[in-house]
């Protein structure tokens, strides 16, 4: 696959604008932000920045959009013979990675999403969608070519809402505990006895 020119400056675009509302959001306050705010602050025109961002959730949650495509790739690549429930809390390392490099920026992140509804229900949206593909990675792990099971379906949902109630936990804590170990502890919850 190639990369042009244009798609490289069209990310670069895409990543400053995104740098400047998370800093804006973090400083005014969500609700109180408006799209023509957010223009100005990036010193472009409203629709320039709609043209990369189509609201301003999508500004603050678009760092999250590689996150279910890079989860289904690393459970599709764990090893055949790990159980289904292991093979999850691993794949979920590639998520946890990003809040490991920049713990600060991270629990900043965490804070306004979960502390802002409109953020919050939509960032729960986006891993709903991110639900099917999972399922339908533990099902090509398991050599199948049908489509996911009710169990590998249920599976994937547990395992989002163990990295969610884990970055709560984090949040609360104020990035005092080990997020690896929180979702550790939520995998551990509900391991198969």
């Amino acid at each position: 696959m190639t990369t042009n020119t244009r798609d490289i400056a069209r990310a670069a675009v895409r990543a400053e604008l995104a740098h400047v509302a998370f800093d804006l959001f973090r400083r005014e306050g969500f609700e109180k932000v408006t799209l023509d705010d957010l223009a100005t602050a990036a010193g472009v025109s409203r629709s320039t920045f709609l043209r990369y961002f189509g609201s301003k959730e999508e500004a603050v949650l678009s760092a999250f959009d590689a996150h279910g495509d890079q989860v289904a790739a690393a459970l599709r690549a764990r090893p055949a013979d790990e159980d289904d429930w292991t093979a999850l809390r691993r794949a979920l390392d590639t998520v946890l990675d990003r809040y490991r490099e920049d713990p600060v920026s991270s629990l900043a992140m965490t804070r306004l999403v979960r502390g802002t509804s409109a953020l919050c229900a939509r960032q729960l949206e986006k891993q709903h969608g991110w639900r099917p593909a999972l399922a339908q990675a533990l099902a090509e792990r398991s050599g199948s070519s049908r489509p996911a099971t009710l169990g590998q379906s249920v599976r994937a949902a547990a395992a989002l809402d163990c990295l969610n109630v884990a970055l709560d936990h984090w949040t609360a804590s104020d990035g005092r505990l080990d997020l690896v170990d929180l979702l550790d502890e939520a995998f551990a919850a509900l391991a198969p006895r």
